[in-house]
């Protein structure tokens, strides 16, 4: 078997090499692009010293390396085929990948990046401006920056939502650990099981469909081609560049919308601790829709008055309705809270013109009574309990969307930064993954075949995903799927690099797990 050569990155004809220059290009555009909106942003903000300002800029160039190793990993399994097979050029492929998954992001709804964010405690998430706040933002970012580095220095295609998932639990178990059983959620466990189950069973997925979709592919493409290893410094035929170069187009595009999320995610909890009345509340709210979310609240307090059974609220409702979100019981005054603390977001928003002109003062107190409000309607809608009549659940889930609406959000700059992270991060680190997808999974080297089967389950699976806000690997599913095309081949599976990526999957979770809670210990007391 002889080995694959790769070009030479920097170019080999004029074609690829003003496609990197218009790549680099698009890359300073977006540089400036994010610079210029996020002192657009700031502008209005007063802040009485410069601290929270420069913890901005660290938290900020933190977040974006978190994407940038992640380029490392899982943007480089989208290009590993079309380099592996000469269907495109590094540079040309680096330039298309990153375009697609900067459309990918863009157009990505956000809903990943809220549900991982989920598993943190609640007191954490509205406590981001706090110490503790910072503390949990750091360790989850240098944790997970750590791990990925050492996989990637290794050639492992380690996955990036695993190790931000085990960072996200690792910080969760440790805030528990100091707290004690009083005074804090924990991790939701609940919502940490629906992750994890997408985590598990999407290399399954991969691992099975791939190779069922070779196998069907061998019984009606009858074309030798399709099946042959690439040859040295050799394209593919057209047709089969052009299939390759598809599928390459849709796990990038894929890949864009799931996994740039997270990152997404981590930035806007940085914003919104460091600088609350700028990202706090969602400053494209219009007049129009404050005003609807003003009549569904007012109809949302009439549903809860309902179910409250006439109990008072407690003294303080909405530590009451936080502690409900922690403890996931249902106390006989619970709802009464419930409908007070909407009661009260109510009062604070209707003298308002927009939810984004609430004075600046009130801004951060706001913007965390929506979230334990939402928060509480989610458990509520999860157990079951209260049972509401249907109409009555319609109009509160229409009151938690209104919710939502106004708090997770996220800019268009803060997406086009993680695409330029994604986009850098490719661009530096792809040549060691795609040779472990290409020579290191099978006993033999990755033929068309196989590389437009794995691939086009990967696009297909992480995009299901997207659609239900579920976090997937890109790296463990198009490397299982690498495998199960090998196996459905009959060409059999280095056990060595299985084991070794078995090893890097078993590893992530307790590793950053461990690491994360190291880290947010440590950082609590630097803070």
């Amino acid at each position: 078997m002889n080995q694959v050569v790769f070009p030479q990155t920097q170019g080999r004809t004029p074609g690829q090499r003003f496609a990197f220059l218009v790549f680099l290009l698009a890359i300073g555009a977006g540089v400036v692009y994010c610079i210029l909106h996020l002192f657009e942003d700031l502008s209005p903000v007063r802040e009485s010293s410069a601290f929270p300002y420069i913890l901005l800029g660290i938290a900020l160039v933190i977040a974006l390396g978190f994407e940038f190793v992640n380029g490392f990993h899982d943007t480089a399994n989208a290009v590993a085929t079309v380099i592996y097979t000469h269907s495109l050029a590094p540079n040309l492929a680096v330039v298309w990948s990153g375009t697609w998954n900067f459309i990918g992001v863009l157009i990505s709804s956000g809903a990943v990046a809220f549900g991982i964010l989920q598993l943190l405690p609640v007191e954490l998430i509205i406590g981001v401006g706090s110490s503790q706040g910072f503390a949990m933002v750091f360790a989850l970012l240098i944790a997970a920056i750590i791990w990925n580095l050492g996989t990637w220095a290794l050639g492992l295609p380690s996955s990036s939502s695993h190790t931000l998932i085990g960072s996200v639990i690792g910080v969760g178990l440790m805030n528990q650990m100091l707290h004690g059983s009083n005074g804090t959620s924990g991790v939701d466990w609940s919502q940490a099981v629906s992750v994890g189950k997408s985590l598990l069973f999407s290399p399954i997925v991969g691992f099975v469909l791939a190779g069922f979709l070779l196998y069907v592919l061998k019984l009606v493409v009858r074309v030798p081609a399709l099946y042959q290893e690439p040859k040295k410094n050799t394209p593919p035929p057209f047709w089969i560049r052009c299939l390759l170069i598809l599928t390459c187009t849709g796990v990038s595009f894929a890949h864009g919308s799931n996994d740039g999320q997270k990152g997404m995610g981590l930035i806007m909890l940085i914003l919104i601790g460091t600088v609350p009345t700028a990202y706090a509340l969602n400053k494209a709210v219009t007049p129009a829709e404050t005003q609807t979310f003003l009549a569904v609240s007012h109809s949302a307090t009439e549903t809860l008055q309902r179910y409250s059974g006439g109990a008072s609220p407690a003294p303080d409702a909405r530590a009451q309705v936080e502690r409900y979100v922690q403890t996931k019981t249902l106390a006989p005054d619970t709802i009464a809270s419930l409908k007070a603390l909407i009661g009260s977001i109510e009062s604070q928003i209707r003298p308002s013109e927009t939810i984004a002109s609430v004075p600046q003062g009130n801004v951060r107190n706001v913007r965390n009574e929506m979230y334990i409000a939402s928060e509480a309607l989610r458990v509520m809608e999860k157990q079951k309990s209260p049972a509401f009549a249907s109409a009555d659940a319609a109009v509160l889930d229409n009151y938690k969307h209104q919710l939502d609406h106004a708090t997770k959000f996220i800019p268009t700059w803060v997406k086009v930064a993680v695409a330029v992270a994604l986009g850098l991060g490719t661009m530096v680190g792809w040549k060691r993954i795609v040779v472990t997808v290409g020579e290191r999974i099978g006993k033999t080297h990755l033929t068309y075949g196989q590389g437009a089967s794995a691939e086009l389950v990967a696009m297909l699976t992480i995009g299901a995903a997207d659609v239900y806000g579920l976090p997937v690997s890109t790296t463990h599913v198009l490397s299982s799927g690498v495998a199960g095309t090998m196996a459905a081949n009959g060409s059999g599976l280095q056990w060595r690099t299985v084991r070794s990526l078995a090893l890097a999957w078993l590893l992530t979770l307790p590793v950053s797990i461990a690491l994360s809670g190291v880290l947010f210990w440590a950082f609590r007391g630097l803070f």
